[in-house]
């Protein structure tokens, strides 16, 4: 009799899928997707982080991948149920191919794929010493002269970098570079994390000291090791910073704090790199066959140059060296920008009694925390997630699942539901005369974000101060500088005592210039965006975050940036993609991008 539950259609619908993977019946398996299609996979049949969109290039991927690939025993993941809704079936899925064992998500309309999932999760005999394959740690039994663990450490400490060379150096020490790391550190690739600051956390100490994190903890953990059930919700920054420096001991990672890259260059001839670092005024040559860039997607700072700068007589800053509110009581301030940084500075000066002056240069979409949370982020990651039995990995999974091509259209009824709820809250902003936008779709933060990486304010109060007047607010463009303030293009002229650029980061790539030359940067391409051709995105669309995470078109260099949640999510996927390198395994990497945008 033929099975009718859910569960087992989908088995079954799987087990044809399988055998047509296995024949290299490519045709069969084209034909079990719907024509309007996605199928994202991250490493385990591109050995790329890429989504293929429609048949023909479901069947262009397989006709590269299949026969290296030898995808096998295709099954509903264990202890998992599928479920049907509104004519889709959902269904956790697990298989094997031959050198990995992967893990993902699938959805089918009309008994045909509509999105597909694959995820590599360990490579066959290079799994993390994990679970019943925990190292013991104790050293049962009697030898003479046995290192303790602390002389272990201590003389890996003391070699690593000089008498024997890392597989793989990663440039900075942030939550990217410290993810990766320990990633790496449990697949057993050599890795040395090279960081400018003194301590581990500083990047985050050293920000303006009202900074919190605007994303909540259930979205923010690390790899291996949780944040605390009584973690606050959103995390003061030197509490993160502090974490990040706990973490980055008790994962016992190679961290050379106060050390500094001046330069990197890359042999194709025996695939090595040579990377100069100033290690606490020692100049050491590091030899890795894999460099990391961490130096975080809102790292390299775009400052303007506006006419008149070097006429100014007090003080200017952008947002990221902004010292804090305290020494500006009573003093008159203006702030460029409008968006996170803009606002959490302004709201900070006006607690400590300044004068603050917010210039709104373009249009900034504004979301309320609360409404985010419930709205946003609730389903996936929040406190009534978990007690429902949703886990950080499942919910990222979930995330990843939803094809950027189609994402905007599950964002664009949320975002219309958040505008419809705060009304009130935005016709105050507009009466105040603040510029509000949702995105060139109306689909709001998360495509912005995913776009270009700015042009959003999540608001935990200062939006407030500006319908109230407390922070005053000028809509137009800076025209220049003068001795005593800014000039602005409807003829109004700001006094400041300190002027602070909350005017964003470039793309990346910048570090790269300033680190292998320009030549190299512009081999590599634009960093960030997906190709949406919607602002500050310039198409052809690509369908995922260039360069990151993923082969580029410099060997042997890696991008690795964004939040805490993608630090943490896509740490696992670079450190196989440099593990199976480390290891010899092939690695046939399918759609590799051109470069279309230098910067």
């Amino acid at each position: 009799m033929l099975d009718t539950t859910v569960a087992g259609r989908t088995q079954a619908f799987l087990d044809g899928f399988d055998a047509a993977l296995t024949q290299n019946d490519i045709a069969k398996a084209r034909d079990m997707f719907l024509d309007e299609c996605y199928w994202r996979d991250l490493v385990t049949f591109t050995w790329n982080v890429k989504t293929v969109e429609g048949k023909d290039q479901v069947e262009d991927m397989l006709k590269h991948q299949l026969a290296t690939t030898k995808p096998r025993n295709w099954q509903l993941a264990e202890s998992e149920t599928p479920t049907e809704d509104d004519g889709v079936t959902t269904a956790w899925i697990q298989f094997e191919t031959e050198t990995a064992r992967g893990y993902g998500l699938m959805r089918l309309k009309d008994r045909k794929i509509w999105t597909l999932l694959t995820t590599m999760v360990e490579l066959k005999g290079h799994e993390e010493p994990a679970g019943f394959m925990r190292p013991l740690g104790a050293k049962h039994g009697a030898g003479k002269n046995r290192e303790t663990w602390k002389e272990e450490r201590e003389r890996e400490a003391a070699e690593l970098g000089y008498k024997t060379q890392p597989y793989c150096v990663i440039i900075g020490g942030g939550q990217g570079g410290i993810a990766l790391g320990a990633r790496l550190r449990q697949l057993g690739v050599p890795t040395i994390i090279v960081e400018r600051n003194d301590r581990p956390g500083d990047s985050w100490r050293k920000r303006y000291k009202s900074l919190c994190l605007h994303d909540p903890v259930w979205y923010d953990h690390l790899p291996y090791i949780k944040f605390p059930e009584t973690w606050p919700v959103f995390a003061p920054k030197d509490k993160i910073g502090d974490w990040l420096e706990m973490y980055t001991k008790v994962m016992e990672l190679n961290y050379w704090s106060r050390t500094t890259a001046k330069s990197a260059s890359f042999d194709e001839k025996t695939g090595e790199w040579t990377v100069v670092v100033d290690r606490d005024g020692e100049e050491v040559v590091l030899r890795p066959k894999q460099l990391v860039m961490a130096t975080g997607m809102s790292g390299k700072k775009r400052m303007p140059a506006f006419p008149g700068m070097d006429r100014f007589k007090g003080v200017q800053q952008h947002s990221s060296e902004h010292d804090g509110p305290d020494k500006w009581s009573g003093k008159k301030v203006v702030v460029i920008g409008s968006n996170n940084s803009a606002h959490d500075i302004c709201a900070a000066l006006w607690e400590h009694d300044a004068d603050v002056t917010m210039v709104q240069r373009s249009s900034t979409h504004i979301v309320r925390s609360d409404t985010l949370m419930e709205i946003g982020l609730g389903a996936l990651y929040s406190e009534e997630a978990v007690r429902n039995g949703m886990t950080t990995e499942k919910a990222d999974l979930i995330f990843a699942s939803l094809p950027y091509r189609i994402l905007h259209e599950f964002q664009i009824p949320a975002y219309a539901q958040m505008k419809e709820r705060d009304a009130a809250f935005y016709e105050g902003l507009e009466k105040a005369g603040f510029w509000l936008d949702w995105g060139d779709d109306e689909s709001g933060l998360f495509m912005k974000y995913l776009r270009r990486g700015s042009g959003y304010y999540i608001d935990v109060g200062a939006s407030q101060l500006i319908i109230d007047g407390e922070i005053k607010l000028k809509r137009g463009q800076v025209v220049s500088l003068d001795e005593t303030g800014v000039a602005l293009d409807d003829g109004s002229h700001l006094e400041a005592d300190l002027i602070v650029y909350a005017t964003g980061y470039n793309s990346m790539n910048g570090w790269v210039a300033d680190l292998m030359g320009q030549e190299t940067a512009d081999a590599l391409g634009k960093c960030w965006g997906l190709g949406s051709d919607t602002t500050k995105d310039p198409g052809p669309w690509e369908g995922e975050q260039r360069n990151m995470w993923k082969p580029t078109q410099v060997p042997n260099l890696w991008m690795h940036g964004g939040n805490l949640h993608q630090s943490r999510h896509y740490s696992q996927f670079l450190s196989l993609q440099i593990k199976a390198r480390m290891e010899g395994i092939p690695t046939p990497v399918y759609g590799l991008e051109d470069v279309h945008h230098l910067s």
